[in-house]
């Protein structure tokens, strides 16, 4: 006797272990948190099993729940591309989105997913950059949308999240005793640049560049090193790195906004990616604005 799965059932499930809590996981499926849950229960009575350990301030897989994760998001994605294929099949093309360095790892994965999720048969070119750089290549029409950094918003663009720009070193580091201070910050006209030298020079802080290339591997090598300090938005610090105690005596840094620029005119597909974009940090990310 054959049995199916309810893919709602299984989304749920996912989406539940990919946030981490279910009114997050409602917030992504337009559900309410009671719905979420008892559609996890009706999952976990189908296979007679407990899929979660679940307290008050979040839920964690059981052993039985990590087992299913990745054949139940095989199933979904091969059911979302199934559905993408027959529903949306003159919706081709390709996209070029500007990302700076930075906000690459820590932002986009979900957005890519649920992007290829609804439209399979569109390409996606990210274009990794400075923040300045990539508006001149949108521009030119050289990418059709772009993601930046900034300290506020230009006109035509809309702020998605704000978050702390912080001092970050090595895990028990002492590279923030030096002087002059060994500073990476990539690229020459990286936009913290500027907020962290402006910062450096209101307590008469001397400093010097160390791997000035772009490179974020590089940069978050040479910090894990403790052969530099650097500055990141607080959203984003990789494993390996932290923020740097007031106890440093580095001074604050401003506030940044993530923010998203969708030229006039922009193509249909354009449009839709931004749309992601919106959803996903609008339902994912806790300060977003």
């Amino acid at each position: 006797m054959a049995r199916n799965i309810d893919t709602a059932l299984l989304r749920a499930f996912v989406t539940v272990a990919e946030t981490g809590g279910m009114t997050r996981a409602g917030q992504l499926l337009n559900l309410t948190q009671a719905a979420v849950s008892q559609q996890v229960k009706r999952l976990e009575d189908q296979f007679q099993t407990q899929l979660f350990d679940r307290d008050k301030k979040r839920v964690s897989l059981t052993p039985d729940g990590e087992r299913l994760l990745p054949m139940a998001q095989q199933m979904l994605d091969m059911n979302d591309r199934v559905w993408g294929m027959m529903t949306t099949a003159d919706f081709e093309g390709q996209v070029r989105v500007g990302v700076p360095h930075d906000i690459v790892k820590a932002f986009m994965p979900p957005v890519l997913k649920s992007f290829d999720r609804a439209w399979p048969r569109v390409s996606v070119t990210l274009v990794p950059g400075p923040s300045m750089t990539l508006l001149e290549d949108m521009q030119r029409g050289d990418i059709d949308l772009t993601l930046t950094t900034e300290e506020g918003v230009q006109p035509g663009g809309e702020v998605l999240l704000r978050d702390e720009l912080v001092w970050v070193g090595g895990r028990g580091g002492k590279a923030h005793l030096n002087d002059p201070l060994p500073l990476t910050l990539g690229y020459p006209n990286c936009v913290f640049r500027a907020s962290c030298t402006a910062a450096l020079a209101s307590v008469d802080r001397s400093w010097r560049a160390v791997v000035d290339n772009g490179n974020m591997l590089s940069i978050y090598a040479a910090l894990e090193a403790d052969l530099a300090v650097s500055a990141l938005l607080a959203s984003t610090i990789p494993e390996g790195l932290v923020v740097l105690a007031p106890e440093s005596r580095l001074p604050p840094l401003p506030p940044f906004s993530i923010n998203l620029y969708l030229p006039k005119g922009a193509g249909e597909i354009a449009q839709e990616f931004a749309q992601h974009v919106r959803d996903q940090f609008r339902t994912r990310y806790r300060r977003a604005a």
